[in-house]
């Protein structure tokens, strides 16, 4: 047992991330049952169907889950509310103050974790009393830091700053990566875009097969005058960028991206036309697996990874 495990009474330090459009009670609940902490995604959900969610995944696992609440999306005190009344023991937030909900939660005994993408975010979130952070670095899928920090460098620096525990996320897809992760002293992980491809994910088969088929420089991160995002390259993706390359507006952008366009390309599996958020360790994946099959082998290759460095003798 260590910090995280004690902190979310699960198995193993593994945290699927709430993706939106992939992260919904099938996914969280699969995790959990595998002895990691599955979230339900917020931030594709209305109040309505997050509720629903939240009230399936309660019968499909025994085990704690959580959700991620993205702090920039509208109806935020309809989900706090929800949140509140179903029982739910873990919170993830993301993509604003960690200081807006942290104490009104707690004072509920909920656990407050709050994604950061520098050194300075987690001062404010150590400030803000949260009980754990997620330090996610540029590598990472979906919305992402403006420092454009990878993990291996954002980790030893979080690390020197605050004392809180931390979760490394961002190009995390394996138990080397998450071995990697500890030596640079993170406590747990959070993984996205393995488990975005995973049986269980609310992903459309066809985006899931273009994670999977997804090679090196694939994804970049666009869009940095409006929201810092990494998206797989698609026609969209060269909309954008021509958009970009000829010093279009934040307004400009965000007359290009519309409403919905998230939705249409990783859930309704429009893949030309749709905004495909997946991070660069996609290159590496080769298979859809199950969830459990996915926590079963990243925990055996951490204990592999972890036999070989004992091993090592200079």
């Amino acid at each position: 047992m260590n910090i995280i495990t004690k902190l979310f009474n699960i198995k193993y330090p593994i945290i699927q991330a709430g993706m939106v459009w992939c992260s919904g009670w099938k996914l969280a609940s699969a995790v959990s049952n595998a002895g990691g902490l599955g979230l339900i995604g917020a931030g594709s959900m209305h109040p309505d169907t997050f509720l629903e969610h939240i009230r399936k995944c309660k019968k499909g696992t025994d085990n704690p889950f959580g959700v991620n609440v993205p702090l920039l999306y509208p109806e935020m005190d309809k989900i706090m509310d929800i949140i509140v009344d179903e029982g739910v023991k873990i919170v993830f937030t993301s993509a604003g103050s960690p200081s807006k909900y942290t104490g009104t939660l707690q004072s509920k005994g909920i656990k407050v974790v709050h994604v950061v993408a520098s050194s300075k975010f987690a001062l404010k979130c150590r400030d803000a009393g949260v009980d754990a952070i997620v330090a996610e670095g540029f590598e990472a899928g979906g919305h992402n830091g403006a420092e454009e920090t990878t993990t291996m460098t954002l980790i030893p620096i979080v690390r020197k700053a605050v004392e809180l525990p931390i979760i490394a996320a961002g190009g995390i897809a394996t138990g080397g990566a998450m071995a990697a992760a500890f030596a640079l002293g993170a406590d747990g992980v959070q993984i996205g875009t393995r488990f975005a491809a995973s049986l269980e994910s609310s992903a459309h088969e066809s985006f899931k097969r273009k994670i999977i088929d997804a090679k090196e420089g694939d994804t970049k991160l666009m869009m940095k005058k409006v929201v810092p995002v990494r998206l797989l390259k698609n026609k969209f993706f060269e909309d954008i960028e021509k958009a970009e390359n000829s010093c279009a507006t934040a307004e400009e952008l965000r007359a290009i991206l519309g409403k919905g366009r998230a939705k249409k390309g990783m859930f309704e599996g429009d893949l030309e036309n749709g905004e495909l958020e997946i991070g660069q360790i996609s290159a590496y994946l080769d298979k859809i697996q199950t969830a459990k099959e996915i926590v079963d082998e990243i925990m055996k290759g951490y204990e592999e990874a972890k036999k070989k460095l004992a091993g090592l003798s200079f």
